[in-house]
């Protein structure tokens, strides 16, 4: 799909241009993964990774895929990526950005929304 909103596509760009949210997209592009483990596998500070996160979410580039209570009563969500793949392009004063939709989580979200019946 090509993506048409300004806003979208600066999102994307600033997200690809960034070291750290380039490795946080990587983790969770196949599989949801908390922040621990993002880190753990990313090498990336706590509080950047957070941030990142937090920032990456709210541009709408990943979503909470699921929230777990441990038994002790400790929330933690895992976070999925909406992107499979990226492309960009800068032609006749104009960048173009096709992107896959990452359909494993949009059937996963499917199959929840419609277990709710």
């Amino acid at each position: 799909m090509i993506i048409k909103s300004q806003r979208a596509k600066r999102a994307i760009l600033a997200a690809l241009a960034d070291e750290e949210m380039v490795k946080i997209l990587d983790s969770v592009m196949n599989h949801s993964k908390s922040i621990n483990d993002i880190i753990r596998e990313s090498n990336i500070a706590h509080t950047t990774c957070y941030r990142k996160t937090k920032w990456l979410l709210k541009e709408g580039l990943i979503i909470i895929d699921k929230i777990v209570i441990t038994p002790e009563g400790k929330k933690f969500s895992l976070f999925h990526s909406v992107l499979k793949s990226i492309s960009v392009k800068y032609e006749n004063y104009d960048v173009i950005i096709d992107a896959e939709q990452n359909y494993d989580i949009i059937k996963k979200t499917m199959a929840r929304f419609y277990s709710f019946e």
